[in-house]
Parts: C-alpha cells; structure tokens; sequence
C-alpha cells in the first residue's frame, strides 16, 4: 500500500472515530433522532443534484435509507444519549463484524473457518466483560440500542448486495435520501409534534457542529476515500483498519469528555477489538466469501 493512500486511510479512521464524539455534542442536549436526521439531510444536498441516480430499483434506495439512517445511526445516536459512552459506542458497534459474518451464513452459506471461530468466541467473551465491569459508561438501554444498530449494519449490506449496484458511493448518497424522513416520523411518535419546535428554538453551535461533521468530513469526504480505496486495494488489506475506528473514538472520548474506562474495561475491549481482529485477518485460502460480507464498504 502506497504510503500516501495509507495516510489517508488513517486519517478517515480518525475521522469516524471522532465522529462518535462528535454525536455525543449533538445528541447531550438536542433529540438524537433528529441530530442524525440533520446529518443524512446535509449528507445529501446539495451533492445529490452532482452524483447520478444509480440504476437500481427505488425500493432499494429506499429500504437502505430507512436501515442505514435510523436502523443504524438512529439507534447508535440513541444509544450514547440513553448513558452509553462515545468510545465504548463504538467498540461495541464492531460487533457488526459478528452480525455480518452470520448473516454470510444464514443467507449466503457462507463457511467460518476455524480461526474465524476462535475469533468470534475471544471477542464475545471480551464483549460480555466489558459490560458486566461497567464504570458507569454502559447502560443496558444503551448496550440494546448499540446492538440493534449492529444488527442493521449487515442488513444494509444485503440491501446493497441485493440491489446489484456497482456504484456503492452513489448508492450510498442516494439512499440518505429517505434517511431523514422515518428518523423525524420515529422522534414525533415518540415525543409528539412539540420535539420539533423545542428543538429548533434550542438549536445551536455544538448542534450544527455536530451536524456538520458527522455530514461532511465523516459521510461525504470519509465514503469518497474509502471507495476510492476499495477500487484500488483487496478488502482483505483494508478491513483491519477500520479497528483503528474505536481507537481514536476511545483517545477523543476521553480528551473531550473524560471518558474512562475500567481496567477490566481495557483489557476486556483488547480482547473484544483482538477477536474482531481474527475474524477480519484475511484467509490464505479463501473459504466462501465472508470476507467480502464481513468488508462492505457500505456497512463503514
């Protein structure tokens, strides 16, 4: 890998790690289904009017914009205003990694190799201890919301996969389009119509901070790189990076807000981040394709 590719690859790993904190500015005094609302609305315009539609069925568009924004970042946004930490939101969001890898078997037949296995058992036993020995940054709440966000994540994936879209990027701007809409319908249900005007009377600064960056550093500008990067490079080169995600979302947890972790927590999340790290470490001899479900660029 060239070592300028390289550097931006980290830099867009800092960035998504960031990112959590970055929700954290927005959703610690705004609702957090309309802060991730905001984000998908300026994600997509006014870029939509420069990237042509892909050619695919609205229905996919659709349904990827419904799971991505609210299955996934709705619930993530959730997750850290119910009392989940940034960082910790983000190390348990890896458990993605473990949803996709049985969505390759239930639906694709994919196969998990032996270290796969072994994998999945060391960071389900770090997972488990690194809520039980909580320091008051994991909330039950928060761990259900994280979790479903982990489960959406490789759903997206079969979206994207089922679609037969060869422009993930286009699909991706496409999609957000219908993010906005069901993360408003949700916070309405949930809090009556007066969420939207106390939310825009109390909207501000660290609001559209937030928001800005989660739409366009994080979204815009992290989805063009990663893309471009995939076309270049084997998913098997570029999926262990994103465990450097939950390492900079922990570094800016606790250099913005003092975020702590246990040292069970650390040595637990070191396990949990080690075990994801097998499951991802490429095969020598590919066995079915669970590293392709495992890497969807759309699913980062």
């Amino acid at each position: 890998m060239q070592g300028r590719d390289l550097l931006l690859i980290i830099s867009v790993m800092a960035i998504w790690g960031f990112n959590f904190s970055m929700i954290k500015l927005g959703v610690s005094e705004m609702d957090p289904l309309l802060i991730a609302a905001a984000r998908f609305f300026c994600a997509t315009f006014p870029i939509i009017f420069f990237v042509r539609r892909p050619t695919v069925s609205w229905r996919y568009l659709m349904a990827y914009g419904v799971v991505f924004g609210t299955g996934i970042w709705g619930m993530a946004s959730c997750a850290i205003t119910w009392g989940l930490s940034s960082g910790m939101a983000s190390v348990l969001l890896q458990t993605d990694v473990l949803t996709t890898v049985l969505v390759g078997v239930l639906l694709y037949k994919e196969v998990i190799s032996p270290r796969m296995a072994a994998g999945i058992v060391v960071s389900v036993a770090g997972l488990v201890v690194s809520i039980m020995y909580t320091n008051g940054n994991v909330t039950f709440a928060g761990v259900v919301l994280i979790l479903i966000a982990a489960i959406c994540w490789p759903l997206a994936g079969v979206i994207v996969r089922a679609s037969g879209t060869r422009s993930a990027f286009a699909f991706n701007i496409w999609g957000m389009l219908f993010a906005p809409l069901p993360l408003v319908a949700l916070s309405v249900g949930i809090n009556g119509w007066e969420v939207l005007s106390t939310t825009y009377q109390q909207w501000n600064s660290n609001a559209w901070l937030s928001v800005l960056f989660q739409a366009y550093p994080t979204t815009v500008f992290g989805y063009w790189v990663w893309n471009k990067m995939v076309l270049k490079y084997p998913m098997s080169q570029l999926a262990p990076m994103t465990l450097l995600v939950s390492v900079f979302a922990l570094l800016s947890g606790y250099a913005l807000y003092d975020e702590q972790l246990s040292m069970a927590q650390w040595v637990s999340c070191s396990t949990f981040l080690l075990g994801i790290g097998l499951v991802l470490y490429p095969q020598r001899k590919p066995v079915g394709s669970v590293g392709k479900s495992v890497a969807n660029p759309s699913a980062l």
